[in-house]
């Protein structure tokens, strides 16, 4: 048997939860809630698909709540399991949408087209929220004596099987070079890859709303996946050769003129500045723009250099708080 259904929830309202091991320590580390409670799923389900869109990627929905065991395990195989985090990292994006006592969050699931009377439950969508399937959760699972849990290769089969079907690295170069010519700007061209914390940092400052809007002034953006894309690494390497440097890490960016002519790249005197973090970084990444700009005004560059100013005063600032946090927990 699955968690809790509608039917069964309003019969018994009898809370799931998960058997505990034998071998298990007496006292663990409360671990974070699947769900996010108090989150607006409305927002977070548009927000992943215009990441989707963006990265050529699907938006995986799983429909649960923190008090299913059922949706637990799910959320468990689908971060323990090498290969099905490994799909998941490359070719989704992934949302857990919290139904409440099925009482929560349930007209955004009619609106998607995701009818369930049990969870967990999965819908995929593709980078437009049109979904590409429904799917109810129990062909996955394994049930058996204590044993319960769900079965990675069957998960990994489904998962692959409605993957985006990959971009071809040339084509998407010759997109964003044609923009460029028809807008009149640059293209501001970054290669990078998901198990690329540093890329995702770049790509998630350059996404900002307001960071986008100053370097939509002088730029066409487009991102070459290296591992996703189709051809890149010919992309990649040529790039390198007419900048006459060698790889140097991820992310790695150049800045093109309307032809595709390098302008400008990330190496500087200490090598590749991948994601602006250090001060003399940041500063040298101003200094880019400044070389290579068209539009943007002394005051535009100037806002962008402190935006990445202060996301390393943030970033350092949380790093003291969860070393103070573990600090603290261990007294």
């Amino acid at each position: 048997m699955r968690s809790l259904s509608v039917a069964s929830w309003f019969a018994s309202a009898v809370v799931l939860t998960p058997l505990a091991s034998a071998q298990e320590p007496a006292k663990k580390p409360a671990a974070p809630p699947v769900y996010d409670e108090a989150a607006d799923g409305k927002q977070v389900v548009a927000a992943a698909i215009a990441k989707a869109k963006h990265e050529n990627r699907r938006v995986l929905i799983q429909w649960g709540a923190n008090w299913c065991g059922w949706c637990k395990w799910l959320a468990g195989t689908m971060k323990s399991d090498r290969d099905v985090a490994h799909e998941l990292l490359y070719e989704y994006v992934v949302v857990h949408v919290d139904v409440g006592r099925f009482d929560k969050n349930l007209d955004l699931a009619k609106s998607l087209g995701a009818e369930f009377k049990a969870i967990p439950f999965l819908t995929v969508l593709d980078g437009d929220g049109k979904a590409i399937v429904q799917q109810n959760t129990e062909p996955f699972e394994i049930n058996e004596g204590d044993k319960r849990g769900h079965d990675p290769a069957k998960l990994l089969e489904f998962l692959t099987a409605h993957r985006a079907t990959p971009l071809v690295a040339k084509d998407v170069l010759a997109g964003a070079l044609a923009e460029a010519r028809s807008a009149h700007k640059r293209v501001f061209l970054h290669f990078g890859a998901p198990w690329c914390g540093w890329c995702h940092r770049l790509e998630d400052w350059m996404a900002r709303p307001e960071i986008a809007a100053l370097l939509a002034k002088d730029f066409v953006d487009v991102k070459i996946d290296n591992d996703r894309m189709t051809g890149a690494k010919a992309i990649y390497e040529a790039q390198l050769a007419t900048a006459g440097v060698k790889p140097g890490g991820i992310p790695w960016f150049v800045f093109l003129d309307e032809n595709g002519a390098l302008l400008a790249h990330s190496n500087g005197p200490d090598g590749n500045l991948g994601f602006p973090f250090q001060p003399a970084e940041v500063e040298h990444f101003g200094a880019l723009l400044r070389q290579v700009r068209q539009n943007l005004g002394d005051d535009d560059i100037a806002a962008l250099v402190d935006s990445l100013h202060a996301n390393r005063t943030a970033t350092e600032a949380e790093r003291e708080a969860r070393k103070a946090k573990a600090e603290n927990g261990n007294g």
